[in-house]
């Protein structure tokens, strides 16, 4: 162990010495990737995971499960440094993110595209490892993720982009796991998107009073005081289409008693933002990470 210790040691100072400005910049590339705050990575996961086992009828094999583990981290992360980049005006004027790295000034935006330029070169090449369908779909995942944060200042629906975004794993992992898109698949996508337009307009709900005043669009002002029961007749169509698509796939009983579990989590969110207060409405959109995961157990069971 005391040798263990002492070679990682030696190799952080190697390190230090010879990247000092990079490794003074760690802790503040951490809160950029968002790293240490990984819900998005997980609302990420389960989805393209969950399609992932269904195109390989089971545990797929471990490079496929391996490349979409570490590319859907890689592009979360992508993803955060794009968005801070757009939004380092903004942050600043947001209670729950003026302490970002680009909002502070420990980062510049720079610093953010370089970053993102980055993961996503490491990404692409993870995805060179699969197929020329996938590789073609990987330049829309991209694009994606770029124009997302640019879409509140156009757009009352960036959540609808960032459904499209969150939601396009899926379509790659059946293209990777069998070089083709089913039918069925399509239903997962739109389950998939109106699950995330649902969680993220909760999330926006919880800067709407600073987004009304900077002047940034989201669907939790489009909404307004339909809000809650537009969030609730997302879910419900959430719930129809994923079990839809259940059955066109044969998934067996745990995943429509997985189904049962997902929809009694979605009734405890509009419980928690029944006052709209902004503490409460973070916490539903944290749950969603629990409704991906049972969902997800619910596939993992059917193919046991």
């Amino acid at each position: 162990m005391n040798s263990l210790q002492t070679f990682a040691s030696r190799l952080v100072t190697q390190f230090k010495s010879r990247f000092p400005e990079f490794y003074d910049k760690l802790p503040a590339l951490t809160e950029l990737t968002r790293i240490n705050k990984p819900v998005g990575i997980y609302l990420l996961l389960w989805p393209t995971v969950g399609a992932l086992w269904i195109a390989e009828q089971g545990f797929p094999r471990f490079s496929l499960l391996l490349i979409f583990l570490l590319g859907t981290t890689l592009m979360r992360s992508a993803g955060c440094c794009v968005n801070d980049f757009a939004d380092y005006k903004i942050d600043g004027k947001v209670d729950r993110t003026q302490a970002r790295p680009l909002a502070k000034g420990t980062l510049t935006r720079k610093d953010a595209i370089l970053c993102f330029s980055a993961l996503s070169v490491v990404s692409f090449f993870l995805v060179l490892l699969t197929n020329e369908k996938t590789i073609i779909l990987s330049f829309a995942a991209v694009a994606l993720v770029a124009i997302y944060p640019f879409m509140k200042r156009f757009t009352n629906l960036p959540q609808l982009v960032l459904g499209i975004a969150f939601s396009w794993g899926i379509l790659m992992a059946f293209s990777a796991a069998t070089t083709e898109v089913p039918q069925a698949a399509y239903l997962l996508f739109v389950a998939n998107c109106l699950w995330t337009v649902a969680y993220d307009t909760q999330y926006a709900m919880v800067d709407r009073e600073f987004d009304i005043k900077i002047g940034v669009k989201s669907t939790a002002i489009l909404f307004g005081d339909a809000d809650k029961i537009i969030i609730a007749c997302l879910q419900g169509m959430f719930i129809i289409a994923i079990a839809l698509a259940g059955r066109q796939f044969e998934l067996g009983t745990p995943f429509y008693l997985s189904l049962i579990v997902a929809s009694a989590l979605l009734a405890y969110q509009q419980f928690l933002i029944r006052d709209r207060l902004p503490g409460p409405c973070f916490k539903a959109f944290l749950n969603n990470n629990w409704v991906g995961a049972v969902i997800f157990c619910g596939i993992f069971l059917s193919y046991l």
